[in-house]
Order: C-alpha cells, then sequence, then structure tokens
C-alpha cells in the first residue's frame, strides 16, 4: 500500500510510474487526496469540538464548587449539544477513513525506476541467459508421458481424488520430489535463511497483509466455515511473522526460508501449456523472504537472484533470467526477475522463480518498522522468491535428462535420492 504522503508530495510522478504498469484508474490518486483532505478537516473539527467539551467541562466544577450552579447547568447544556454535534463528525470520520482506506488499497505498487514499459510477457527483458539446451532423441517423452512410462506420477488419480490439476507423485516421483524439497531447504538454511514450517490456511488479515487481498481473492482457495485462505505461497504467513512489530537493527536482515504446498484455483487455464505439470492448483514450492533496511533492499535483490541462479546452475538446467515489463509485474511488486528453464521435450521455457521486491507496499500494510539513528520509526523493505517451485522443475529434469536407459539425476540430487538415475 502507497504512503498518502507520498502520494501528495510526489503526485506527477506517481502518475508516470503507474503509467508503466499500465494502471488506467488514476482518478484513484485524486480520490485519494480528496479523501485524505476531507479526513484531515473532520479530524480538525472534532479534535476542536473535543478540546472545547474538556475545556468547559473542567469549568463546570469551578462553577459549581463557587455555588454558581445556574452558569454551572448553561455550561453542562452547551457541553451536551456539543456532545450531540460531536457523534455525527465522529462517524462521518469513521465512514471517510473506511472509504480512504478501501481506495488507496486499489492502487498498485509503484514500479522501480529499471522497469521496461510493455503490456505483455514478450515485452520482459532477457538479463542473461546460461547453459546447453539439450538435444534429445526422436523418441524423446514430455514429462507427463515419462511420469507414466516410470510410474512417478499419476495425473488421472490426482482427477479422481480431487480433479483436474492436483497430481499424485508416486514412489520414485515422491522420493524425487522430497529429495528437491531437502536440497532447496539445506541450500537455502547454509546460506543463512533461518527455516520456519507455517501454517497452511491464513486469516484475512495475513493475506491482506502481503497484497493477496483484495487483489488476488479469486484465485485463492476460501473455507468460508473459517473464513480462512489457503496460502498460494509461503511467502503470505512468513512475512507476517513480523507484522505490527519494530526489528532491532541487531535482528536485520531477517532471512526466512519454508518449504509449503501452494495452492491456487488458476481460473481459465485450459490447453497445451496448462498440461501435465506445466500448471497446477496444488504444487510444492520452496520460498525465500527478507525484510532488510530501504537503502540495502536492491543490493539484497542481486543476491537473491544470485542465490537463485546457483541452485539452477547445481541442477544442470539451461536457464534464462527476465527482467518483468511493468504490464507483467504483479500489482505488489516494484521490481521482478523471473527465472525460466527451458524444457527440451515441450521446447518451450517455463517459469519457475518469482525473486521480488516489494520496498514498503507489504511492510506499509503490515507495520513492520525500525528505527533510525534518529530514533524516528520507519518502514522497512520486503522481498521474497520462489527458491524453487517444484513442478517446472520436476517436469524439466525428467525431460532434459532422459535416456533410453533412464533419467539421470543432477550430482546434486545423487546423495538426497540414493541413487543416480530413475529407471
Amino acid at each position: 500500500m502507497l504512503q498518502i504522503n507520498f502520494i501528495r508530495q510526489n503526485k506527477e510522478s506517481v502518475l508516470q510510474r503507474l503509467a508503466i504498469k499500465n494502471f488506467r484508474e488514476t482518478k484513484l490518486i485524486d480520490e485519494v487526496l480528496q479523501l485524505d483532505d476531507k479526513r484531515k478537516s473532520l479530524k480538525a473539527t472534532f479534535d476542536e469540538t473535543q478540546a472545547a467539551i474538556n475545556t468547559i467541562s473542567k469549568g463546570i466544577g469551578k462553577l459549581m464548587a463557587e455555588g454558581n450552579k445556574e452558569e454551572a447547568e448553561r455550561k453542562k447544556a452547551d457541553v451536551a449539544d456539543l456532545k450531540n454535534k460531536l457523534q455525527p463528525i465522529h462517524e462521518e470520520l469513521q465512514q471517510t477513513e473506511q472509504q480512504l482506506h478501501e481506495t488507496l488499497v486499489k492502487i498498485p505498487n509503484l514500479p522501480h525506476e529499471t522497469v521496461p514499459p510493455g503490456t505483455k510477457p514478450e515485452d520482459n527483458v532477457i538479463v542473461r541467459e546460461s547453459g546447453a539446451k539439450p538435444v534429445l532423441d526422436k523418441e524423446a517423452l514430455p514429462h507427463w508421458d515419462l511420469a507414466k512410462k516410470y510410474d512417478l506420477i499419476d495425473f488421472d488419480l490426482g482427477n479422481k481424488l480431487t480433479g483436474s490439476g492436483f497430481p499424485v507423485y508416486k514412489d520414485q516421483g515422491a522420493k524425487l520430489q522430497r529429495s528437491l524439497i531437502s536440497y532447496f531447504l539445506d541450500y537455502n538454511i547454509s546460506n543463512g535463511y533461518k527455516e520456519f514450517y507455517p501454517p497452511y490456511m491464513v486469516n484475512e488479515a495475513t493475506a491482506y497483509g502481503t497484497g493477496q487481498l483484495p487483489d488476488k481473492e479469486g484465485q485463492m482457495y476460501f473455507v468460508t466455515e473459517d473464513k480462512f485462505y489457503l496460502i498460494p505461497t509461503a511467502e503470505v504467513p512468513l512475512t507476517n511473522i513480523f507484522r505490527e512489530e519494530i526489528i532491532s537493527d541487531n535482528d536485520l536482515p531477517v532471512k526466512m526460508t519454508a518449504f509449503t504446498p501452494c495452492f491456487r484455483r488458476e481460473a481459465g487455464s485450459y490447453g497445451k501449456d496448462v498440461r501435465g505439470l506445466n500448471r497446477v492448483h496444488q504444487f510444492d514450492k520452496v520460498e525465500i523472504v527478507q525484510i532488510v533496511l530501504p537503502d540495502k533492499s536492491y543490493e539484497i535483490l542481486e543476491n537473491m537472484v544470485n542465490h537463485v541462479e546457483k541452485l539452477l546452475q547445481n541442477l544442470q538446467l539451461p536457464y534464462r533470467i527476465v527482467k518483468l515489463c511493468g504490464g507483467d509485474m504483479s500489482f505488489t511488486s516494484a521490481l521482478t526477475y523471473d527465472f525460466e528453464v527451458f524444457s527440451a521435450a515441450q521446447q518451450r521455457w517455463l517459469e519457475v522463480s518469482s525473486v521480488s521486491n516489494f520496498e514498503t507496499f507489504q511492510t506499509n500494510r503490515m507495520k513492520i518498522r525500525f528505527k533510525d539513528e534518529k530514533g524516528k520509526t520507519q518502514l522497512l523493505h520486503s522481498l521474497n522468491g520462489s527458491s524453487l517451485a517444484l513442478p517446472r522443475i520436476m517436469a524439466c529434469l525428467l525431460e532434459n535428462n532422459q535416456h533410453p536407459d533412464g533419467i539421470y539425476l543432477p550430482e546434486v540430487l545423487r546423495s538426497y535420492f540414493g541413487k543416480d538415475k530413475i529407471a
């Protein structure tokens, strides 16, 4: 959530940067400023009226002590009259504050000055590409056929148990999944991230804190009876751990990692691009989250990008890093790098990670703060990244490493899996 004072002091710049995100509801900026003006005016009137009530009330006791009951009664009537006026002012102030908040949360985060303009994925900028794309035999199979051949993943069984988009991992498929999770967590922990094991469901306040609400409610699964949301990513509970807290300098940066299942409705997703593991409703992901000082956040963003890049290098997967254009960015992000791995059997790039800096957009919602050198309370910055999302990593590992005698695993996974290939 943007800060009102920043909008007021930088209105033209705000509008220009929102244009990079192709945000069309620019009238909301003026509405926010008008509502804030109204809020300030009502608050001033309320405070003045309350102060008058307090002043008159103090004088009543003195008048009574002096025996001036008639004047005291007149003052009591004045107080009663002011209190009658105060109540509608209070109600209008509350309504205005609520309307201001509801308007403010409709405005997305401002993109960083380096975000390229554009409206679609084709406008994203490739930062770098690495790794040789494997050349497969003519008989090579896509991962959904490999999963059936080696009895690794049962998509039909998942459909029977739940529905489309809920695969069942079996035997060596389940073990490979577990191996990847363990490797990702161990790698993150060895790089200073503290492991957490958060709930898979969160309340409305938690979903609001990271910007899932009100922007993404249609993409989340909702437990109606308890009003809980199934998490779309571990970012949601992890970042909220520090909601409404002031973090000491000695504890910064905060570095967290967690493995969780993720649940996404992905309504309206159909066709060949969502076949197999390309797009599912439940999937496993290891996440990294950092909460940092504002002047360090972009340096740390690059560190997190390098961290994820090293993981992909260790998995020996061809990858590319893409800087998202304004129109392809999330509502909450200020700058996002996507990682894509090359699927040799499908001959296409598949996204496996996003690493983003949210600056103060999330921390303003959650009131995650620190005290600067002058003792003034300031907002921290939050960042997160997938490290990594498993379905498409699994798809590319299976497809890119297939041979007539089995699927050979990269060396970093062999100690976790217990052997060097799936056969």
